[in-house]
């Protein structure tokens, strides 16, 4: 299993519990020491790749690495992203095109580099990590990081319907979390409340297991909290979003 994002957080978790099941994570980040970390807890089969997902060549490499010294790829997850807090009204070029490299293109970089081995295999697995704001906008502050996931949804879902008739035995997958208790909050662009603080967070070995139950499962679009898809299914079938928009379990703010 190739994970992008796997110095900490969610991929630094999914990583360990692959490893914990018997399965051969290859891990993928910038940051080297923070890496090879991650990849001593994980055993000696596992393999620790250092690049940048925001470069195809990079990207490219990371699966020639992973097949030579693997022997193969199982399942793909593009897990790497990143936050911003800024909203609509204060963007810059930079601040958006900055969201669409980080969330989206890496994504894109990892599903057509391992599209071509899955093809030849006739199987594979493709999961994308989304957000709750690629469904819902309950943070205003987030818009860009918002709208990227919205875009990452969008392609993870043509890429499905592209594949489904030929390939059926590739699987492309959404997961949703909500908040994590992890460092993204912290490492936003512009800076950010820590993710940590908040009480309703979720740990990354909660989402990390979700992220292995869909392994298993092979369903198209997961969410990791216990009535989230509900809340998505309500907001999308209000009769007038903008009043959804005022009304819990949307933050109550002065209109």
């Amino acid at each position: 299993m190739v994970i992008t994002g796997a110095s900490a957080g969610i991929g630094a978790a999914l990583a360990e519990r692959v490893a914990k099941s018997d399965g051969i994570p290859v891990l993928f980040a910038r940051r080297a020491a923070e890496l090879e970390a991650v990849r001593s807890r994980c055993g000696e089969r596992a393999l620790a790749v250092t690049g940048d997902v925001t470069r195809r060549e990079d990207v490219e490499r990371l699966s020639l690495e992973a097949i030579r010294e693997r022997g193969g790829i199982d399942v793909w997850v593009n897990n790497a992203g990143r936050g911003i807090t800024r909203k609509v009204s204060e963007l810059t070029d930079e601040d958006v095109d900055s969201m669409i490299a980080v969330n989206v293109k890496s994504a894109l970089y990892g599903m057509q580099v391992v599209l071509p081995h899955f093809r030849q295999r006739g199987r594979g697995h493709i999961i994308n990590v989304s957000s709750m704001l690629g469904r819902v906008p309950f943070a205003p502050v987030r818009s860009a990081y918002s709208a990227a996931k919205h875009a990452l949804n969008s392609l993870t879902a043509n890429l499905r319907m592209e594949l489904c008739d030929e390939y059926p035995e590739i699987q492309v997958s959404s997961v949703h979390p909500g908040v994590v208790a992890t460092g993204f909050g912290l490492s936003a662009l512009h800076g950010g409340v820590d993710s940590r603080s908040f009480p309703s967070a979720q740990s990354a070995e909660e989402v990390a297991q979700v992220i292995a139950d869909t392994i298993s499962s092979r369903r198209a679009d997961v969410y990791t909290r216990p009535g989230a898809q509900s809340m998505v299914v309500a907001y999308y079938s209000h009769e007038d979003m903008g009043q959804a928009e005022r009304e819990p379990p949307f933050p109550v703010t002065k209109r």
